[in-house]
């Protein structure tokens, strides 16, 4: 099956809860989000999101069981926060590292990228800014704006996100079923002003992450505007500017995969949204060929190594409406 929605109960406002087995089916199930997602480890993919919609103010819980590579988009107008759960292997925010003290932060209409690993947890809040300064205002609590959406980390003491993470998890249980609306609401808003009057931000340290920054971006642009193309790894130092050698650094240490992977993951994604949106008389060798493979074969290992089902399963299933649980 590749998703699935149910509501269980909570007094006032339902939590949504919703599973997927496909990365990009996963992503637009969170309301109001812009996301798209590469599955980069090998295997079926399953996702849920349990979420609490409230006034102005979104609350979830977010489980993907295989690694990622992350484009997201926050409602305007609004404020992310990020918090992994505990125990989690290390995530990435536009390349910069989120350790167990640092959680992320961005503002709403920016894109910006994630790097997860497999079997990753995360609580995400999104407030609405408007209502996030009025609470501010309320409790004294003056919020420094350009911390909170320059740089996309900020350090908190872990026992501040200790206690909000003990509260999120009560707030997003399935049995709570007795707190109302309006006291979840202040609730949380009172937590996000907590972690936000002793957060620090914690920026990139060095020019390097700059460069390696800038060196990515630019290969990634290139490729999306050669997606029917068999780009090479020569192309991309050329189009750089930079060594192979500074090439392969700058993919590992901003995305956690070398050049060669992310080019063959970010394709192969691509092939299985074609599939999962093919036209009826769309064969699995026309959508390969669009997205630039000719070897057939290879193409035909490489797809069912990194998502568990052969391409033709996955046409066959979009084509015949049948939903599959895995």
């Amino acid at each position: 099956m590749l998703f699935e929605s149910t509501f269980a109960p909570n007094k006032g406002v339902p939590l949504h809860v919703s599973d997927a087995y496909d990365a990009d089916l996963h992503a637009s199930n969170l309301t109001n989000w812009q996301q798209e997602y590469d599955q980069i480890s090998r295997g079926r993919f399953y996702g849920r999101i349990i979420e609490l919609p409230l006034s102005g103010l979104q609350v979830f819980r977010e489980h993907t069981s295989q690694a990622l590579q992350q484009k997201c988009v926050v409602w305007p107008d609004s404020i992310w926060l990020g918090i992994p759960l505990v125990g989690q292997e290390e995530s990435r925010i536009n390349g910069l590292t989120i350790r167990p003290d640092t959680i992320m932060c961005r503002p709403g209409d920016c894109e910006f990228q994630l790097t997860t690993p497999e079997n990753y947890d995360l609580y995400g809040l999104v407030v609405d800014r408007e209502s996030l300064v009025n609470m501010a205002n309320i409790h004294g609590v003056d919020l420094n704006w350009r911390e909170l959406t320059a740089y996309g980390r900020l350090g908190v003491p872990n026992k501040t996100l200790a206690d909000v993470r003990f509260l999120l998890a009560r707030l997003l249980s399935t049995h709570n079923t007795a707190t109302p609306p309006r006291l979840q609401h202040d609730i949380i808003m009172m937590a996000l002003l907590e972690v936000l009057k002793v957060e620090t931000p914690k920026p990139a340290k060095t020019q390097s992450y700059f460069h390696r920054k800038r060196v990515v971006d630019v290969a990634r642009q290139f490729l999306d505007n050669h997606l029917d193309e068999p780009v090479t790894i020569t192309q991309l130092c050329e189009v750089c500017s930079v060594s192979r050698r500074t090439l392969q650094y700058s993919f590992e240490s901003i995305l956690g995969v070398s050049p060669i992977q992310y080019l063959r993951a970010s394709r192969l994604n691509g092939v299985r949204r074609s599939l999962l949106h093919a036209t009826s008389g769309q064969t699995v060798s026309d959508i390969a060929a669009q997205w630039g493979f000719w070897h057939l074969s290879q193409f035909a290992k490489d797809y069912k190594q990194l998502f568990g089902e052969p391409p033709s399963k996955t046409l066959s299933c979009h084509v015949a409406g049948v939903v599959e649980v895995f």
